[in-house]
């Protein structure tokens, strides 16, 4: 049983990922919050020990044994580099950091300690990704040729915030869901992407000159052309994710979210089938694949090198949406 750390008494850890902790058997001991008042209701209401307001003070509690990191995105960089100096083990929201030699970095000191770093894109535990994976591995669609995800919705009130106002805290549409598709697109097609073209979207929600929905096309090394509509300002929009292929086509439909719902279709020569999911909570997949790699048992269902490429596809579609040109996606792999 992992012994953990919250950094951050945060809305995703308060939905999501304190559960799924408990859920695959692990325990959060303290939990971090700049502001005192904050951490010490955050900790009485979800049954946490310790509350502290530094990052240091977590870090020097010998209980704890992990740590999530759900600050603003700005903080992320040396919010890791310090917990692996203090020899703890990592799970760090995306996108891990503003810069892409600021991830490097990341990764790098991670390994350097000897500690397990994942990056939280939750969409790899989702079963409709998950089964379409193994539906084009498996061949049942020839060669995929084509993709298109639909990852736009309407960004409640209460997740508004930094995500609308703050540029310097990595806020705007690309940085918060983009990099979502992007892993999602590489953990289904077993793909790396290449470059991007995009545009910009402002459609009132979002200030500061941040966009608050962006449509793009990104070519991966296959030569798979996929094409994305991001947004946080469609309030009745289904999320959706096809994959076409030489031979067939998956459909999924209700599928970018965090909740475990969502189908698939197969559209081939004998017809549509819908394909059979084993749906579960998204992060407990998370923390039971972070489990088994902190016991030596297999990887991270997304690595900090995961986390490198989706930051990477991030940046570059915001430079394409920038310049309107095509921009390479370079992470530096």
């Amino acid at each position: 049983m992992t012994r953990w750390g919250l950094i951050g008494a945060s809305t995703i850890a308060h939905e999501w990922v304190i559960d799924a902790i408990r859920a695959t058997g692990g325990e959060i001991v303290s939990v971090m919050s700049t502001s005192a008042e904050r951490g010490s209701e955050y900790a009485a209401g979800h049954g946490i020990a310790k509350s502290v307001t530094s990052v240091s003070a977590l870090l020097d509690d010998p209980d704890v044994e992990a740590v999530y990191i759900s600050t603003t995105n700005e903080l992320h960089r040396d919010q890791v580099l310090a917990a692996a100096k203090a020899g703890k083990h990592i799970l760090c929201e995306k996108p891990l950091a503003m810069a892409l030699e600021d991830a490097h970095a990341m990764v790098k000191a991670a390994k350097d300690a000897g500690v397990v770093m994942a990056t939280n894109h939750h969409l790899r535990g989702a079963a409709t990704h998950r089964a379409m994976r193994d539906a084009i591995a498996a061949g049942r669609i020839g060669k995929p040729l084509a993709a298109r995800v639909c990852h736009a919705g309407y960004l409640p009130p209460h997740l508004q915030g930094w995500r609308l106002d703050r540029p310097d805290a990595g806020g705007g549409v690309i940085l918060d869901i983009t990099v979502h598709d992007t892993d999602a697109l590489r953990f289904v097609l077993g793909d790396d992407p290449v470059e991007a073209v995009a545009l910009g979207q402002y459609g009132g929600l979002a200030k500061a000159g941040l966009e608050d929905a962006a449509m793009g096309v990104i070519r991966f090394r296959s030569g798979l052309i996929a094409q994305f509509h991001d947004g946080f300002t469609t309030k009745y929009a289904v999320t959706g994710f096809e994959v076409h292929g030489s031979e067939g086509s998956l459909f999924a439909s209700n599928c970018m979210t965090q909740k475990p719902i969502g189908t698939v279709m197969l559209r081939n020569v004998d017809g549509e089938t819908d394909l059979p999911l084993d749906h579960r909570n998204l992060y407990e997949n998370t923390l039971l694949a972070f489990e088994a790699a902190i016991a030596g048992r297999g990887q991270p269902l997304c690595s900090g090198e995961d986390g490198i490429w989706s930051l990477a596809t991030g940046l570059a579609v915001m430079q394409a949406a920038a310049s309107g040109t095509t921009v390479s996606i370079e992470p530096g792999l």
